[in-house]
Formats: C-alpha cells, sequence, structure tokens
C-alpha cells in the first residue's frame, strides 16, 4: 500500500515536474566550456574554436539557469546564419529547440524538432524531444482546462450564493 502511495505522488510530481528524459548541465561544466572557448580563441584552428562554442551551446542549454538558456538561444540564432554542413546546421536547430524546451517555449520547440526530423527522420534524440514537447503542451492544456474549470466553478457558485441570499 505505501509503494501505491508513493507512485501515486511520485507521479503526480513528474505531472507537474515535467519529467523530461532531457539532461541537465551544472555550473562546472559550463565554465569549462567558457574556459575551453577561451584558450581556443587564443589561437586554435577555426575547427576547435567551432567546437568548443558548440559544446558551450550545448552546455548553456540544458542549463538550469534561465540565464545561461537564454544566452546558448541567442549564440546558437546567431551561429545559424554562418554556412555550415546540414549536420552542423541539424544540430544547432536541435540546440535550439532544447532551448526553447526549457524556457517553456513549445510551440518554438516543436517547429525546430520537426524541422531536425525533416533532415534526419529516425534521429532518436529528437524523437525523444518531439515526445517530451507534445507531452507538455498537453499537459499545459489539461492545466488550463482545469484552472478554467475551477473559476467557472468558483463563479456559478457565487452567483448560486448570492441568488440564494436574495430569496
Amino acid at each position: 500500500m505505501e509503494a501505491k502511495i508513493g507512485q501515486f505522488f511520485e507521479s503526480i510530481g513528474t505531472f507537474f515536474g515535467g519529467g523530461d528524459q532531457i539532461p541537465w548541465c551544472d555550473r562546472d561544466v559550463i565554465a569549462g566550456c567558457e574556459r575551453e572557448v577561451a584558450d581556443a580563441a587564443k589561437g586554435d584552428s577555426e575547427e576547435q574554436k567551432s567546437q568548443s562554442i558548440m559544446r558551450l551551446s550545448w552546455a548553456l542549454v540544458h542549463s538550469r539557469q534561465a540565464e545561461d538558456v537564454q544566452r546558448g538561444i541567442a549564440m546558437l540564432e546567431a551561429s545559424l546564419a554562418n554556412n555550415s554542413s546540414p549536420l552542423l546546421q541539424r544540430e544547432k536547430i536541435y540546440l535550439l529547440a532544447v532551448g526553447y524546451f526549457r524556457t517553456g517555449e513549445f510551440s518554438r520547440s516543436r517547429q525546430l524538432v520537426e524541422q531536425c526530423l525533416e533532415i534526419a527522420p529516425d534521429w532518436r534524440q529528437a524523437l525523444v524531444l518531439k515526445n517530451a514537447v507534445e507531452d507538455r503542451i498537453a499537459k499545459d492544456g489539461v492545466i488550463g482546462i482545469g484552472i478554467t474549470a475551477t473559476a467557472l466553478g468558483l463563479i456559478a457558485g457565487g452567483i448560486a450564493a448570492a441568488l440564494t441570499r436574495r430569496h
């Protein structure tokens, strides 16, 4: 019985917490990537600089800190204009989708992940992200409906109470 209760509360926490399978990144990893970018800027090849910037972008959009995610989104959007290989473009679009997912812009995230899947329909990471985005959109809809129903119930109850007091 206790295990069932624990599962119930865990499922509620997952529902409201968004239990997705997208990894998180901590500040230490971001700091290491920032050092790597700074070192690469001192004279490494363009390829090395590009790779270190991609790693930093990955770390930023996977951060738990909103300002890091926003910074990662800005870096990726700026780098999308650069002519790069289709594989690198796909990676950047995917990371943008992750960033928008983290910021709660689920419709933008879904658009981007669908672009990734047009390029690579069987890409497992993109499929996992698409499922996470669709789950969040559905959950937000259910929560919105619940809030609306509660508000309507309170209004109807208030009207009913006011009418019964008059009579």
